[in-house]
């Protein structure tokens, strides 16, 4: 089995920690990349290969969250990806370092895989991106407020002036969608979650839509508005224009490893 390593790269310590990793998973028998970033960072560029061109059978992505959704918003097609976690949170980055040995000396005889829904977004005549946390649509200028319409199935279902909304998956539930006032949502739930940031009328609440709808977001303003993915840069979308989301082709691929959901959000956030 090759594993593919990415890694954040601005703390020392967490590229010292990747070293040792794939150091373990050589000695267990798997073939061993970094991730193009990762291995220059590390002085390794001869072990590097790009998370786009790689044939790899699984990646593990050592950090926080951010570092498992920079690797599932760099991979061409949707590997098996396990996170380890080095950041401050880990929804994401399910593995602890001491369940590392044991996880991984036993991954190549049973692997069991997770899918998780990515959202897809885009207007009548172009693709925007995909995401697999959320997608947060804001004006370009901070401090201003946009219009909002939402469409479901070809009906207008409410309307109202925010900050921003957030348009999260299952997945993304636990991210910036909760910080907004959102619900946690079962994973294993097919659909979208939209969170209104700041809206002017305190009845504006969050809507959890079943990804068979046809859901779309009107915006009606003379501002201009701007589209973040999975908190990595930004796609503008200008003014006064419908934008169509819609369940992702490929969903991301996770490896299982066999923590309860619902203890596990229990955990993590008793220790915020």
């Amino acid at each position: 089995m090759k594993a593919l390593l990415i890694s954040r790269i601005d703390v020392p310590d967490v590229l010292n920690y990747a070293a040792e990793v794939g150091d373990l998973l050589l000695s267990y028998g798997y073939h061993v990349a970094f991730e193009g970033s990762t291995a220059i960072a590390m002085g390794r560029e001869e072990e590097g290969e790009w998370l786009d061109e790689t044939d790899a059978d699984i990646v593990v992505a050592i950090g926080g969250d951010g570092t498992v959704l920079l690797a599932v918003q760099k991979m061409k097609r949707q590997i098996p990806v396990i996170g380890i976690n080095k950041g401050h949170v880990g929804f994401l980055a399910e593995l602890e370092s001491g369940e590392v040995p044991a996880f991984f000396r036993n991954l190549q005889r049973r692997m069991r895989l997770e899918l998780r829904m990515r959202i897809s977004l885009g207007t009548d005549s172009e693709h925007l991106g995909e995401a697999l946390n959320e997608a947060v649509i804001v004006t370009a200028r901070p401090a201003k407020m946009l219009k909002f319409t939402i469409v479901i199935d070809g009906v207008e279902v409410e309307e109202f002036r925010a900050d921003g909304l957030i348009v999260a998956t299952p997945t993304g539930s636990t991210a910036y969608a909760m910080s907004g006032g959102g619900p946690i949502v079962d994973p294993k739930f097919d659909g979208f979650l939209l969170v209104p940031l700041a809206p002017y009328m305190l009845s504006s609440r969050p809507h959890l839509i079943d990804s068979s709808r046809d859901l779309k977001i009107r915006l009606e303003s003379a501002k201009a508005a701007q589209l973040v993915l999975d908190g990595r840069g930004s796609v503008p979308v200008g003014t006064n224009v419908e934008l169509t989301i819609r369940r992702a082709e490929n969903p991301a691929v996770f490896i299982d490893a066999g923590k309860n959901f619902f203890l596990k959000v229990r955990e993590k956030l008793h220790s915020l």
